[in-house]
């Protein structure tokens, strides 16, 4: 049998380059969250308080699931009245930012962070995650680092999604692709509506400048 060396030279991996204090942060999030907050009925919103102690953007009305698991607070931004469900995992070794009025429902994965497996070393990449308003990523889904999901888009269950995805899409499966677009959100449907519009805008500027051309003269 062949015998080949491993491609990884793991004993040479870098640090992850955190720094102290957002080591002490994430330990002291940790254990106030599994002491106080994990533990404790919906209805006290005691993981919302605690997510915004620790410097998380939260808007208002915004539920945090008791058992949802936030990395970082730090590096989370939330508008108002989003909603996340049971058993969220919100990895967000880079910034993760979502809308209004969206929907993580529950054991849905946000990973905002990976390793450069092209590197022998396998360094830290500290990405981004960017979801949109009223989106509604559902359950188990896996969302990658680095994608940006566009506003009012659909995250089917379980869809393990690494591609950026268009407003108003519906995504399922794995790989994640599209299969069709919310009503009246289909980039043709969007094209025409701008473009009748742009025609309604330049007949009614050409009414406005032909009256005031006839009153001139």
């Amino acid at each position: 049998m062949l015998v080949t060396e491993p491609f990884f030279t793991l004993d040479r991996v870098p640090p992850p380059g955190y720094s102290r204090r957002e080591h002490i942060g994430r330990m002291l999030n940790f254990l106030l969250w599994q002491a106080c907050v994990r533990w404790t009925f919906r209805h006290f919103h005691l993981h919302r308080r605690l997510a915004r102690v620790f410097g998380a953007k939260i808007g208002g009305n915004v539920f945090l699931a008791p058992s949802v698991r936030v990395w970082h607070p730090w590096l989370l931004e939330v508008g108002e009245w989003t909603l996340f469900g049971p058993g969220v995992e919100v990895y967000n070794l880079g910034r993760i930012r979502i809308g209004r009025h969206s929907i993580i429902s529950q054991h849905a994965h946000l990973c905002a962070g990976t390793h450069d497996w092209r590197d022998p070393t396998m360094p830290l990449i500290r990405s981004e995650i960017t979801i949109g308003s009223g989106v509604w990523v559902c359950a188990d889904t896996f969302i990658g680092p680095g994608v940006t999901i566009g506003d009012n888009a659909v995250v089917g269950a379980r869809a393990v999604v690494t591609k950026d995805v268009p407003e108003g899409a519906i995504v399922v499966g794995n790989p994640g692709r599209v299969i069709g677009y919310r009503e009246g959100m289909h980039p043709e449907e969007i094209a025409a509506a701008a473009g009748g519009e742009a025609v309604a805008a330049a007949v009614q500027t050409a009414g406005v400048g032909g009256s005031g051309s006839g009153s001139g003269a």
